[in-house]
Protein backbone atom coordinates (compact mmCIF):
# COMPACT_ATOMS: atom_id res chain seq x y z
CA UNK A 1 0.00 0.00 0.00
CA UNK A 2 0.93 3.93 -0.74
CA UNK A 3 1.55 5.82 1.88
CA UNK A 4 -1.13 8.41 1.09
CA UNK A 5 -3.78 5.04 0.92
CA UNK A 6 -2.76 4.23 4.73
CA UNK A 7 -3.14 7.84 5.42
CA UNK A 8 -6.81 8.49 3.72
CA UNK A 9 -7.35 4.90 5.38
CA UNK A 10 -6.71 6.31 9.36
CA UNK A 11 -8.48 9.45 8.67
CA UNK A 12 -11.83 7.50 7.45
CA UNK A 13 -11.65 5.32 10.27
CA UNK A 14 -11.18 8.00 13.08
CA UNK A 15 -14.33 9.89 10.96
CA UNK A 16 -16.23 6.79 11.88
CA UNK A 17 -15.24 6.90 16.02
CA UNK A 18 -16.41 10.92 16.15
CA UNK A 19 -19.63 9.49 14.04
CA UNK A 20 -19.81 6.96 16.84
CA UNK A 21 -18.91 9.57 19.65
CA UNK A 22 -21.43 12.33 18.43
CA UNK A 23 -24.60 10.34 18.52
CA UNK A 24 -23.70 8.68 21.51
CA UNK A 25 -22.62 11.75 23.41
CA UNK A 26 -25.38 13.75 25.66
CA UNK A 27 -25.07 15.96 28.42
CA UNK A 28 -21.56 15.23 28.87
CA UNK A 29 -21.88 14.92 32.57
CA UNK A 30 -19.78 12.84 35.49
CA UNK A 31 -22.72 10.37 35.41
CA UNK A 32 -22.53 9.72 31.89
CA UNK A 33 -18.61 10.05 31.43
CA UNK A 34 -17.99 7.33 34.65
CA UNK A 35 -20.89 5.14 34.31
CA UNK A 36 -22.86 5.58 30.92
CA UNK A 37 -25.95 6.40 33.22
CA UNK A 38 -26.38 2.63 33.63
CA UNK A 39 -27.97 2.00 30.24
CA UNK A 40 -25.53 0.22 28.22
CA UNK A 41 -27.12 -2.90 26.66
CA UNK A 42 -25.12 -5.64 27.65
CA UNK A 43 -24.72 -7.36 24.61
CA UNK A 44 -23.14 -4.16 23.10
CA UNK A 45 -20.83 -4.17 26.17
CA UNK A 46 -19.83 -8.27 25.44
CA UNK A 47 -18.93 -7.58 21.59
CA UNK A 48 -16.70 -4.25 22.28
CA UNK A 49 -14.85 -6.01 25.06
CA UNK A 50 -13.47 -8.23 22.62
CA UNK A 51 -11.62 -5.63 21.34
CA UNK A 52 -10.65 -4.11 24.45
CA UNK A 53 -8.94 -7.96 25.73
CA UNK A 54 -7.39 -8.28 22.32
CA UNK A 55 -5.09 -5.41 22.42
CA UNK A 56 -2.36 -4.23 19.67
CA UNK A 57 0.08 -6.87 21.51
CA UNK A 58 -2.12 -9.84 20.94
CA UNK A 59 -2.97 -9.47 17.10
CA UNK A 60 0.49 -8.90 16.48
CA UNK A 61 1.89 -11.13 18.15
CA UNK A 62 -0.26 -14.54 18.99
CA UNK A 63 -0.31 -15.89 15.57
CA UNK A 64 3.45 -15.82 15.01
CA UNK A 65 4.25 -18.09 18.11
CA UNK A 66 2.57 -21.30 16.93
CA UNK A 67 5.81 -22.19 14.56
CA UNK A 68 7.75 -22.31 18.40
CA UNK A 69 4.75 -22.88 20.68
CA UNK A 70 2.13 -24.66 18.48
CA UNK A 71 -0.88 -23.75 20.46
CA UNK A 72 0.29 -23.67 24.26
CA UNK A 73 -1.38 -20.40 24.53
CA UNK A 74 -4.81 -21.86 24.66
CA UNK A 75 -4.24 -23.23 27.59
CA UNK A 76 -3.71 -19.91 29.30
CA UNK A 77 -7.49 -19.47 27.65
CA UNK A 78 -8.83 -22.14 28.78
CA UNK A 79 -8.13 -20.93 32.68
CA UNK A 80 -9.49 -17.28 31.61
CA UNK A 81 -13.44 -19.07 31.60
CA UNK A 82 -12.74 -20.02 34.99
CA UNK A 83 -11.44 -16.92 36.35
CA UNK A 84 -14.63 -14.98 33.87
CA UNK A 85 -16.69 -17.26 35.85
CA UNK A 86 -15.04 -16.34 39.51
CA UNK A 87 -15.95 -12.29 37.68
CA UNK A 88 -19.54 -13.18 37.06
CA UNK A 89 -20.43 -14.54 40.01
CA UNK A 90 -18.52 -13.46 42.82
CA UNK A 91 -16.90 -9.76 41.49
CA UNK A 92 -20.14 -8.48 39.54
CA UNK A 93 -22.39 -9.18 42.55
CA UNK A 94 -19.72 -7.16 45.47
CA UNK A 95 -19.87 -4.58 42.90
CA UNK A 96 -23.23 -3.86 42.13
CA UNK A 97 -24.55 -4.60 45.38
CA UNK A 98 -22.15 -1.74 46.67
CA UNK A 99 -22.89 0.36 43.51
CA UNK A 100 -19.31 1.58 42.55
CA UNK A 101 -18.23 3.80 40.44
CA UNK A 102 -14.91 2.77 40.82
CA UNK A 103 -14.02 -0.46 41.94
CA UNK A 104 -11.39 0.54 44.55
CA UNK A 105 -13.76 1.77 46.98
CA UNK A 106 -14.32 -1.72 48.06
CA UNK A 107 -10.70 -1.62 49.90
CA UNK A 108 -11.50 1.50 51.88
CA UNK A 109 -14.61 -0.03 53.67
CA UNK A 110 -12.67 -2.96 53.51
CA UNK A 111 -9.13 -1.96 54.85
CA UNK A 112 -9.05 1.58 55.04
CA UNK A 113 -7.82 4.46 52.99
CA UNK A 114 -3.90 3.45 52.94
CA UNK A 115 -5.59 0.17 51.33
CA UNK A 116 -7.73 2.12 48.84
CA UNK A 117 -5.23 4.18 47.82
CA UNK A 118 -2.98 1.76 47.34
CA UNK A 119 -4.95 -0.41 44.97
CA UNK A 120 -5.98 2.43 42.90
CA UNK A 121 -2.07 3.76 42.39
CA UNK A 122 -1.06 -0.02 41.27
CA UNK A 123 -3.70 -0.07 39.12
CA UNK A 124 -2.41 3.85 37.60
CA UNK A 125 0.87 2.84 37.26
CA UNK A 126 0.29 -0.30 35.20
CA UNK A 127 -2.28 1.15 32.95
CA UNK A 128 0.30 3.88 32.20
CA UNK A 129 3.46 1.81 31.71
CA UNK A 130 1.23 -0.92 30.28
CA UNK A 131 -0.85 1.10 28.05
CA UNK A 132 2.40 3.23 26.93
CA UNK A 133 3.80 0.22 25.57
CA UNK A 134 1.23 -1.44 23.68
CA UNK A 135 0.33 1.60 22.00
CA UNK A 136 3.92 2.48 21.26
CA UNK A 137 4.26 -1.23 19.74
CA UNK A 138 1.70 -0.18 17.09
CA UNK A 139 2.54 3.60 16.77
CA UNK A 140 5.95 2.00 15.69
CA UNK A 141 4.45 -0.10 13.18
CA UNK A 142 2.73 2.76 11.91
CA UNK A 143 5.74 5.28 11.69
CA UNK A 144 7.86 2.00 10.16
CA UNK A 145 4.93 1.71 7.19
CA UNK A 146 3.88 5.54 6.63
CA UNK A 147 5.36 8.40 8.50
CA UNK A 148 8.56 8.04 8.19
CA UNK A 149 8.01 7.90 4.14
CA UNK A 150 5.61 11.02 4.50
CA UNK A 151 8.26 12.46 6.69
CA UNK A 152 6.42 13.04 9.62
CA UNK A 153 8.65 12.82 13.40
CA UNK A 154 7.31 10.04 15.76
CA UNK A 155 6.41 12.79 18.49
CA UNK A 156 4.10 13.81 15.84
CA UNK A 157 2.34 10.58 15.43
CA UNK A 158 2.06 10.31 18.99
CA UNK A 159 0.97 13.28 20.23
CA UNK A 160 -1.89 13.40 16.97
CA UNK A 161 -2.59 9.93 17.80
CA UNK A 162 -3.05 10.86 21.79
CA UNK A 163 -5.24 13.92 20.67
CA UNK A 164 -7.47 12.52 18.74
CA UNK A 165 -8.39 9.52 21.57
CA UNK A 166 -8.99 12.29 23.92
CA UNK A 167 -11.16 14.65 21.19
CA UNK A 168 -13.69 11.79 20.75
CA UNK A 169 -13.42 10.34 24.64
CA UNK A 170 -13.24 13.91 26.38
CA UNK A 171 -17.07 14.77 26.48
CA UNK A 172 -19.25 11.34 27.44
CA UNK A 173 -16.12 9.48 28.51
CA UNK A 174 -17.12 5.29 29.40
CA UNK A 175 -20.53 6.09 27.19
CA UNK A 176 -18.98 6.79 24.23
CA UNK A 177 -16.38 4.00 24.73
CA UNK A 178 -18.42 1.37 24.85
CA UNK A 179 -19.93 1.90 21.64
CA UNK A 180 -16.14 2.94 19.67
CA UNK A 181 -15.44 -0.67 21.01
CA UNK A 182 -17.63 -2.33 19.48
CA UNK A 183 -16.73 -0.50 16.26
CA UNK A 184 -13.18 -1.36 16.44
CA UNK A 185 -13.75 -4.52 17.61
CA UNK A 186 -15.85 -5.75 14.48
CA UNK A 187 -13.01 -4.70 12.56
CA UNK A 188 -10.74 -6.68 14.42
CA UNK A 189 -12.44 -9.82 13.78
CA UNK A 190 -13.01 -9.16 10.18
CA UNK A 191 -9.34 -8.86 9.51
CA UNK A 192 -9.07 -11.63 11.30
CA UNK A 193 -11.89 -13.66 9.15
CA UNK A 194 -11.15 -11.99 6.02
CA UNK A 195 -7.18 -12.78 6.60
CA UNK A 196 -7.86 -16.91 7.17
CA UNK A 197 -10.11 -16.80 4.32
CA UNK A 198 -7.47 -15.69 2.30
CA UNK A 199 -4.72 -17.66 3.43
CA UNK A 200 -6.61 -20.92 3.39
CA UNK A 201 -7.60 -20.58 -0.26
CA UNK A 202 -3.87 -19.55 -1.19
CA UNK A 203 -2.94 -22.85 0.23
CA UNK A 204 -5.57 -24.66 -0.92
CA UNK A 205 -7.29 -25.39 1.89
CA UNK A 206 -11.22 -26.32 1.75
CA UNK A 207 -13.76 -25.69 4.80
CA UNK A 208 -14.40 -29.46 4.60
CA UNK A 209 -10.21 -30.26 4.84
CA UNK A 210 -9.54 -27.81 7.56
CA UNK A 211 -9.61 -30.12 10.55
CA UNK A 212 -7.26 -32.34 8.99
CA UNK A 213 -5.14 -30.19 7.38
CA UNK A 214 -4.32 -28.36 11.10
CA UNK A 215 -3.78 -31.95 12.40
CA UNK A 216 -1.71 -32.96 10.23
CA UNK A 217 0.82 -29.49 10.13
CA UNK A 218 2.28 -30.52 13.79
CA UNK A 219 1.73 -27.08 15.17
CA UNK A 220 -1.94 -27.68 16.58
CA UNK A 221 -0.66 -29.18 20.18
CA UNK A 222 -2.64 -28.06 22.99
CA UNK A 223 -1.91 -29.94 25.99
CA UNK A 224 1.22 -29.95 27.72
CA UNK A 225 1.74 -32.00 30.78
CA UNK A 226 5.66 -33.64 30.27
CA UNK A 227 7.55 -30.88 31.86
CA UNK A 228 6.69 -29.79 35.43
CA UNK A 229 9.83 -27.41 35.37
CA UNK A 230 8.76 -25.73 31.91
CA UNK A 231 6.39 -22.32 31.61
CA UNK A 232 4.26 -24.58 29.44
CA UNK A 233 2.98 -27.09 31.47
CA UNK A 234 -0.71 -27.12 31.88
CA UNK A 235 -1.38 -27.08 35.45
CA UNK A 236 0.94 -23.86 35.88
CA UNK A 237 -0.80 -22.21 31.84
CA UNK A 238 -4.38 -23.41 32.95
CA UNK A 239 -3.78 -22.10 36.71
CA UNK A 240 -2.01 -18.79 35.18
CA UNK A 241 -5.02 -17.90 33.29
CA UNK A 242 -7.64 -18.21 35.79
CA UNK A 243 -5.80 -15.62 37.79
CA UNK A 244 -4.74 -13.23 35.01
CA UNK A 245 -8.43 -13.04 33.76
CA UNK A 246 -9.47 -12.36 37.94
CA UNK A 247 -6.93 -9.70 37.91
CA UNK A 248 -6.91 -8.22 34.55
CA UNK A 249 -10.53 -7.96 34.16
CA UNK A 250 -12.30 -8.34 36.90
CA UNK A 251 -9.87 -6.15 39.26
CA UNK A 252 -9.31 -3.68 36.72
CA UNK A 253 -10.95 -0.23 36.55
CA UNK A 254 -10.82 -0.35 32.86
CA UNK A 255 -12.95 -3.95 32.37
CA UNK A 256 -15.34 -3.35 34.85
CA UNK A 257 -15.89 -0.39 34.25
CA UNK A 258 -17.69 -1.09 31.10
CA UNK A 259 -19.34 -3.99 33.00
CA UNK A 260 -20.97 -1.73 35.01
CA UNK A 261 -22.56 0.66 32.23
CA UNK A 262 -24.98 -2.52 32.22
CA UNK A 263 -28.29 -1.69 33.69
CA UNK A 264 -28.11 -4.21 36.47
CA UNK A 265 -26.35 -7.12 37.52
CA UNK A 266 -28.57 -9.80 35.65
CA UNK A 267 -27.54 -8.03 32.59
CA UNK A 268 -23.73 -7.96 33.73
CA UNK A 269 -23.20 -11.36 33.95
CA UNK A 270 -24.98 -12.34 30.57
CA UNK A 271 -22.48 -9.42 29.24
CA UNK A 272 -19.59 -11.71 31.01
CA UNK A 273 -20.58 -15.39 30.34
CA UNK A 274 -21.43 -14.77 26.67
CA UNK A 275 -17.75 -12.60 26.42
CA UNK A 276 -16.27 -15.53 27.37
CA UNK A 277 -17.49 -17.75 25.04
CA UNK A 278 -16.66 -15.49 22.19
CA UNK A 279 -13.83 -14.78 23.47
CA UNK A 280 -12.41 -18.52 23.44
CA UNK A 281 -13.17 -18.70 20.03
CA UNK A 282 -11.23 -15.84 18.48
CA UNK A 283 -8.64 -16.49 20.33
CA UNK A 284 -8.83 -20.11 18.81
CA UNK A 285 -9.39 -18.52 15.65
CA UNK A 286 -5.95 -16.42 16.28
CA UNK A 287 -3.86 -19.87 16.88
CA UNK A 288 -5.03 -21.43 13.52
CA UNK A 289 -4.18 -18.35 11.65
CA UNK A 290 -1.00 -18.67 13.31
CA UNK A 291 -0.68 -22.22 11.48
CA UNK A 292 -1.27 -20.98 8.42
CA UNK A 293 0.39 -17.80 8.45
CA UNK A 294 3.56 -19.94 9.14
CA UNK A 295 3.30 -22.25 6.67
CA UNK A 296 2.57 -19.50 3.73
CA UNK A 297 5.40 -18.21 4.71
CA UNK A 298 7.66 -21.58 4.12
CA UNK A 299 6.15 -21.71 1.01
CA UNK A 300 6.66 -18.44 -0.29
CA UNK A 301 9.97 -17.63 0.84
CA UNK A 302 8.78 -14.97 3.40
CA UNK A 303 11.45 -14.80 5.83
CA UNK A 304 9.32 -13.48 8.98
CA UNK A 305 8.49 -14.79 12.75
CA UNK A 306 7.11 -14.06 15.54
CA UNK A 307 5.80 -10.60 15.84
CA UNK A 308 7.02 -9.92 11.95
CA UNK A 309 4.99 -12.83 10.92
CA UNK A 310 0.92 -11.25 10.47
CA UNK A 311 2.34 -7.44 9.66
CA UNK A 312 4.67 -8.93 6.36
CA UNK A 313 2.33 -11.47 4.82
CA UNK A 314 -0.61 -9.22 5.39
CA UNK A 315 1.18 -5.69 4.20
CA UNK A 316 3.48 -7.21 1.58
CA UNK A 317 1.11 -7.46 -1.54
CA UNK A 318 0.94 -11.24 -2.19
CA UNK A 319 -3.09 -12.06 -0.52
CA UNK A 320 -4.24 -8.38 -2.33
CA UNK A 321 -4.85 -4.99 -1.00
CA UNK A 322 -8.10 -6.31 0.60
CA UNK A 323 -6.15 -8.16 2.82
CA UNK A 324 -3.82 -5.13 4.05
CA UNK A 325 -6.13 -2.44 4.17
CA UNK A 326 -8.13 -5.27 6.73
CA UNK A 327 -5.03 -6.16 8.34
CA UNK A 328 -4.03 -2.04 9.00
CA UNK A 329 -7.55 -1.30 10.24
CA UNK A 330 -7.46 -4.10 12.94
CA UNK A 331 -4.50 -3.12 14.12
CA UNK A 332 -5.40 0.04 14.80
CA UNK A 333 -8.36 -0.82 15.98
CA UNK A 334 -6.49 -3.51 18.56
CA UNK A 335 -4.71 -0.59 19.74
CA UNK A 336 -6.88 2.02 20.29
CA UNK A 337 -9.79 -0.02 21.19
CA UNK A 338 -7.38 -0.39 24.39
CA UNK A 339 -6.12 2.84 24.66
CA UNK A 340 -9.66 4.75 25.01
CA UNK A 341 -10.80 3.03 27.71
CA UNK A 342 -7.78 3.10 29.31
CA UNK A 343 -7.53 6.87 29.55
CA UNK A 344 -11.19 6.94 30.15
CA UNK A 345 -10.50 4.53 33.19
CA UNK A 346 -7.18 6.18 34.12
CA UNK A 347 -9.58 9.48 34.47
CA UNK A 348 -11.93 7.81 36.07
CA UNK A 349 -9.88 6.42 39.06
CA UNK A 350 -7.30 9.64 39.31
CA UNK A 351 -10.69 11.75 40.10
CA UNK A 352 -12.45 8.73 42.26
CA UNK A 353 -9.66 7.10 44.41
CA UNK A 354 -7.02 9.36 44.15
CA UNK A 355 -8.95 13.17 44.66
CA UNK A 356 -12.30 11.60 45.73
CA UNK A 357 -14.19 14.37 43.46
CA UNK A 358 -17.57 13.00 44.46
CA UNK A 359 -17.31 13.41 47.93
CA UNK A 360 -15.49 16.81 47.71
CA UNK A 361 -16.81 19.05 45.24
CA UNK A 362 -20.54 20.01 43.61
CA UNK A 363 -21.70 18.66 39.82
CA UNK A 364 -20.29 21.69 38.19
CA UNK A 365 -16.15 21.67 40.16
CA UNK A 366 -16.25 18.20 39.80
CA UNK A 367 -16.84 18.53 35.77
CA UNK A 368 -14.25 20.31 35.70
CA UNK A 369 -11.42 18.83 37.65
CA UNK A 370 -12.71 15.57 35.43
CA UNK A 371 -11.97 17.49 32.28
CA UNK A 372 -8.52 18.40 33.93
CA UNK A 373 -7.53 15.25 34.65
CA UNK A 374 -8.57 13.86 31.22
CA UNK A 375 -5.95 16.09 29.69
CA UNK A 376 -3.21 15.51 31.68
CA UNK A 377 -3.54 11.85 31.59
CA UNK A 378 -3.25 12.42 27.87
CA UNK A 379 -0.11 14.28 28.11
CA UNK A 380 1.16 11.72 30.69
CA UNK A 381 0.48 8.86 27.53
CA UNK A 382 2.43 11.35 25.36
CA UNK A 383 5.33 11.81 27.89
CA UNK A 384 5.88 7.64 28.51
CA UNK A 385 5.36 6.74 24.91
CA UNK A 386 8.55 9.66 24.36
CA UNK A 387 10.34 8.39 27.22
CA UNK A 388 10.29 4.77 25.69
CA UNK A 389 11.34 5.82 22.15
CA UNK A 390 14.13 8.52 23.11
CA UNK A 391 14.87 7.82 26.47
CA UNK A 392 15.12 4.65 26.76
CA UNK A 393 15.45 3.13 23.05
CA UNK A 394 16.24 -0.12 24.35
CA UNK A 395 13.43 -2.98 23.51
CA UNK A 396 14.63 -5.62 26.16
CA UNK A 397 14.32 -2.84 28.67
CA UNK A 398 11.22 -1.29 27.68
CA UNK A 399 9.93 -4.96 27.68
CA UNK A 400 11.31 -5.15 31.30
CA UNK A 401 9.27 -2.34 32.10
CA UNK A 402 5.98 -3.75 30.77
CA UNK A 403 6.63 -7.17 32.16
CA UNK A 404 7.27 -5.25 35.59
CA UNK A 405 3.93 -2.89 35.10
CA UNK A 406 2.18 -6.51 35.11
CA UNK A 407 3.57 -7.30 38.41
CA UNK A 408 1.49 -4.69 40.62
CA UNK A 409 -1.54 -6.86 39.76
CA UNK A 410 -0.49 -9.37 42.90
CA UNK A 411 -0.86 -6.85 45.27
CA UNK A 412 -4.37 -6.07 44.23
CA UNK A 413 -5.06 -10.11 43.79
CA UNK A 414 -3.64 -10.34 47.66
CA UNK A 415 -5.91 -7.80 48.86
CA UNK A 416 -9.26 -8.64 47.25
CA UNK A 417 -8.52 -12.81 48.32
CA UNK A 418 -7.98 -11.70 51.77
CA UNK A 419 -11.20 -9.41 51.70
CA UNK A 420 -13.33 -11.45 50.00
CA UNK A 421 -12.48 -14.60 51.55
CA UNK A 422 -11.63 -13.98 55.25
CA UNK A 423 -12.51 -11.39 57.90
CA UNK A 424 -8.59 -10.74 58.97
CA UNK A 425 -8.32 -6.81 59.20
CA UNK A 426 -5.00 -5.14 58.71
CA UNK A 427 -3.11 -2.55 60.40
CA UNK A 428 -3.50 -0.35 56.77
CA UNK A 429 -0.59 1.70 57.24
CA UNK A 430 1.30 -0.68 55.98
CA UNK A 431 -0.39 -1.97 53.67
CA UNK A 432 1.55 -0.43 50.79
CA UNK A 433 4.61 -1.74 52.67
CA UNK A 434 3.87 -5.20 51.91
CA UNK A 435 2.21 -4.03 48.25
CA UNK A 436 5.52 -3.02 47.37
CA UNK A 437 7.85 -5.77 48.56
CA UNK A 438 5.61 -8.66 47.17
CA UNK A 439 6.34 -7.62 43.71
CA UNK A 440 9.38 -6.83 43.72
CA UNK A 441 10.34 -10.21 45.79
CA UNK A 442 8.31 -12.04 43.07
CA UNK A 443 10.75 -10.73 40.55
CA UNK A 444 14.02 -11.44 42.25
CA UNK A 445 12.57 -15.16 42.73
CA UNK A 446 11.80 -15.03 39.16
CA UNK A 447 14.83 -14.07 37.56
CA UNK A 448 16.66 -17.37 39.90
CA UNK A 449 13.86 -19.73 39.40
CA UNK A 450 15.73 -21.88 36.81
CA UNK A 451 19.44 -21.66 38.97
CA UNK A 452 17.59 -21.97 42.48
CA UNK A 453 14.59 -24.45 41.94
CA UNK A 454 15.28 -25.80 38.43
CA UNK A 455 11.66 -24.28 37.69
CA UNK A 456 10.36 -21.54 35.61
CA UNK A 457 7.48 -19.81 36.61
CA UNK A 458 6.35 -17.88 33.47
CA UNK A 459 2.58 -16.88 34.25
CA UNK A 460 2.39 -18.53 37.19
CA UNK A 461 4.44 -15.30 38.60
CA UNK A 462 1.07 -13.54 39.15
CA UNK A 463 -0.17 -16.39 41.41
CA UNK A 464 3.59 -16.49 43.40
CA UNK A 465 3.16 -12.41 43.74
CA UNK A 466 -0.57 -12.71 44.75
CA UNK A 467 0.41 -15.23 47.34
CA UNK A 468 3.35 -13.17 48.72
CA UNK A 469 0.89 -9.77 49.02
CA UNK A 470 -1.35 -12.25 51.14
CA UNK A 471 0.99 -13.77 53.54
CA UNK A 472 2.36 -10.07 54.20
CA UNK A 473 -1.59 -8.93 54.95
CA UNK A 474 -1.58 -11.88 57.08
CA UNK A 475 1.68 -11.26 59.26
CA UNK A 476 0.32 -7.49 59.49
CA UNK A 477 -2.64 -8.55 60.49
CA UNK A 478 -4.60 -6.08 63.25
CA UNK A 479 -4.85 -7.58 67.09
CA UNK A 480 -8.44 -6.18 66.71
CA UNK A 481 -9.74 -8.80 64.24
Amino acid sequence: MQPYQILILIAAYFGLLFLVSFFSSRAGSNAEFFRANRESPWYIVAFGMIGASLSGVTFISLPGTVATDSFSYFQVVLGYTVGYAVIGLILLPLYYRLNLTSIYSYLESRFGKYSYKTGASFFLLSRIVGSSFRLFLVANVLQLILFDDLGVPYYVTVSATIFLIWLYTFRSGIKTVVWTDTLQTFFMLLSLGVTLIVVSDELGITAGGMINHLSESGLTKIFFFEDWKSSDHFIKQFLSGAFIAIVMTGLDQDMMQKNLTCRNLKEAQKNMFSFTIVLTVVNMMFLILGVLLTQYADLSGIDAIKDELFPAIATGGELGIGVAILFILGLIAAAYSSADGTLTALTTSFSIDILNIEKRYEEAKQMKIRKQIHITISILFIAVMLIFKYAIADKSVINKLFEFAGYTYGPLLGLYTLGLFTNIKVKDKLVPVVAILAPILSYIISINSLVWFGFEFGFFILILNGFLTLLGLILIRSKHN
